[in-house]
């Protein structure tokens, strides 16, 4: 190698290998005389909010001595050179066509990349059972939720709490929302002690156990307190089964997919709320006390998911959280369609777990008090725990679980009777569980934000509608069908809006460090906010009345919407890792992004209908390798070729060709 073309390598290699001082804020601007691109992007206050590929400013040889080292610490020898392949891959995501060496990539492998953007459904069995199991968790906690809104109308009376004082109303909420209270205050909290010892799958066979015997015991109660215990119990199963299957969905699923198979929660949640409601109106004939049929039914499908995820494989960031490499290689080969890609994500995985532990988003286990204050202390889980506080909490705002939870009671007020209000109650399931469909398309082509966005406004001024159109003469007639068209209404923007994507959001945003807590953290503000909700309608629909009731509720869409606007970023297509540097971004930047770019474009494009303005992008992908990388490349692989001449030349020299004739 000559000396001018080691000292270049040298060089390069120092300002890759340099240390860098983690509690050192980065500057808002680059420094004087050094490219931005040369910086590591601080995770906690990322103010030029740049999206970074940390594996792109590492010259070739570096990166594979790098990957060499890696797999002779976890043990993961035998699998050296696929990860080779993967991280030159992750290195340079369009480039995977053009590696060379022993590393350059087949034919097999290069259209398993490529079909990762033409066919991205192309999944193995493996994922898709995955899929399936967590959908069926789905369908168990909507056939839960939506399990008392028949028996509502019966079993107040069977328990002697069905007066007209508040007493009794209280009581009859505070029956109906025991789940959402066992939920809010120790099922989702059970989840991140749980996940830790036993994983993903663990923890939601546990809540299967917690979503089939206490719905069976239900059935067979004969007083209120015994039923709130069973409903308090099911809550155990359905927070921590909410706060862990959309984590295992999250963390199973490509990039490209990952929105909408997270999705499939609210989905198949729907299509269990639908499931509920045909069990309700199927068993409301049966014996003298139906309403016992409608309370167990739940427990059809909690078997299945409590076998099917026996078959599932853990997640592969699950073992990485714990050490175990070689089981999340093993895991990341079984949901992957080529080995390549397993070998792509594994490593780069563990470099963004690595820039996190560098920049105080510790892995590891500690105090559970200290790691819950960590939610709100650590700048980039700070504005995480908002945005999935925001997403959650508008759920709950918008209105859709006094529909969810009293549907029947709400169609009866509007003049139906039992059997028409059941039956009124089934068109709300089936208007909710179609119109999640488009957003298995829409989440991850126009993003959680702007579906987010779009929807809100029309949850707004359907629930005022169907305020409205309580005043129209009569009980029945033309009163009740223009109450029930804009419930309806109301169902069919929120299924592919806030509907799939609370949850979708939730399990996304949290780093791997964090991510149980935080999104027990989520759903506990959720449902704990359903039970308010619960709790609050019998007494609010006395006092203030149906029409109040849809106001009240339809003011509370705007106020959601504003939240959503100032504290949502967008978290579309992005690899959970890359998420990373999205909530590095601090909340005034994006905040005052939104206030002083986003909203004047938005009102000459859509209100002044303006076609010549442009909105500047907030964020940056810094998508090319940095040059001195390029030119690092070039000079190791130019110096490999010298070497090999001078191999050869040396070799003819001391083999020279004999001087004597050729035999013939």
């Amino acid at each position: 190698m000559s000396q001018s073309s080691a000292d270049s390598v040298e060089q390069v290699e120092a300002v890759n290998a340099r240390p860098r001082n983690t509690a050192r804020r980065a500057p808002p601007c680059p420094e004087p005389g050094r490219r931005s691109e040369d910086r590591q992007v601080n995770l906690n206050d990322n103010y030029e909010a740049r999206i970074q590929n940390p594996l792109a400013s590492l010259p070739r040889h570096t990166l594979l001595r790098a990957v060499d080292d890696f797999c002779t610490d976890k043990g993961l020898e035998q699998h050296r050179l696929l990860i080779r392949k993967g991280a030159l891959v992750a290195r340079d995501p369009t480039g995977y066509e053009d590696i060379t060496g022993l590393e350059a990539l087949d034919q097999t492998e290069i259209d398993a990349l490529r079909d990762e953007v033409l066919h991205k459904w192309r999944v193995t069995p493996v994922l898709l059972l995955t899929i399936v199991t967590c959908s069926i968790g789905a369908v168990v906690q909507g056939w839960d939720q939506t399990g008392s809104n028949g028996a509502t109308i019966k079993f107040p009376q069977v328990y002697g709490i069905d007066g007209e004082n508040i007493r009794d109303k209280m009581l009859v909420g505070l029956v109906n929302a025991a789940p959402y209270i066992g939920t809010a205050f120790v099922g989702c909290w059970l989840s991140d002690p749980i996940n830790d010892l036993v994983g993903r799958r663990g923890t939601i066979f546990f809540s299967a156990m917690f979503c089939l015997w206490p719905v069976l015991g239900s059935a067979f109660c004969n007083s209120w307190p015994q039923l709130l215990a069973c409903r308090l119990l099911l809550g155990f199963g359905m927070g921590s089964k909410a706060s862990t299957i959309p984590l295992l969905a999250a963390e199973t699923a490509p990039a490209p997919i990952r929105g909408a198979i997270v999705m499939g929660w609210q989905l198949w949640t729907a299509f269990g709320i639908l499931l509920g409601t045909i069990a309700n109106l199927a068993v409301s004939n049966i014996g003298p006390e139906p309403w016992r049929f409608q309370l167990g039914s739940a427990i059809i499908p909690a078997i299945p998911l409590s076998i099917l995820i026996y078959f599932c494989p853990e997640s592969p960031r699950w073992y990485m959280k714990k050490g175990k490499y070689r089981e999340a290689m093993a895991s990341l080969l079984r949901l992957r369609t080529n080995a390549v890609q397993a070998g792509r994500d594994l490593y780069y995985i563990h470099v963004q777990l690595e820039l996190e532990h560098q920049y105080s988003i510790k892995r590891g286990s500690w105090n559970y008090a200290a790691k819950f204050m960590e939610l709100f202390t650590i700048p980039r889980v700070r504005r995480a725990t908002l945005a999935s506080f925001t997403v959650m909490i508008a759920q709950q705002m918008c209105g859709i679980n006094i529909i969810a939870f009293y549907s029947t009671t709400l169609f009866r007020n509007a003049g139906a009777g039992d059997f028409e209000a059941l039956l009124a109650s089934l068109g709300f399931g089936l208007v909710n569980f179609i119109f999640a469909f488009p957003a298995i398309w829409a989440i991850d082509t126009f993003g959680r934000r702007s579906l987010l966005l779009f929807t809100f406004p029309h949850m707004a001024w359907t629930l005022f509608a169907a305020g409205l159109c309580t005043l129209i003469p009569g009980r029945d007639g033309l009163h009740l069908a223009m109450v029930a068209l804009f419930i309806y209404l109301f169902a069919a923007f929120y299924s592919p809006g806030e509907g799939p994507i609370a949850f979708a959001y939730s399990a996304e945003v949290h780093p791997l460090s964090h991510r149980e807590i935080g999104m027990a953290w989520s759903v506990a503000t959720c449902l704990g906010w359903a039970a308010v909700v619960s709790i609050t309608f019998p007494l609010m629909l006395a006092q203030i009345g149906t029409m109040g009731l849809f106001f009240f509720y339809a003011g509370f869409n705007v106020v959601a919407l504003v939240m959503i606007f100032l504290f949502l970023p967008e978290s579309k297509q992005r690899t959970l890792e890359e998420l990373d540097y999205i909530f590095a971004v601090p909340t005034r930047v994006f905040m005052k992004y939104q206030v002083t770019k986003t909203l004047p474009f938005w009102f000459k494009r859509w209100i002044l209908l303006r076609k010549d303005v442009s909105l500047e992008p907030l964020y940056r992908l810094d998508t090319s390798m940095p040059l001195e990388v390029e030119m690092a490349d070039a000079l190791h692989e130019n110096d490999k070729a010298m070497a090999e001449i001078k191999d050869m030349v040396g070799h003819v020299q001391s083999h020279p060709r004999g001087t004597g004739a050729v035999s013939r």
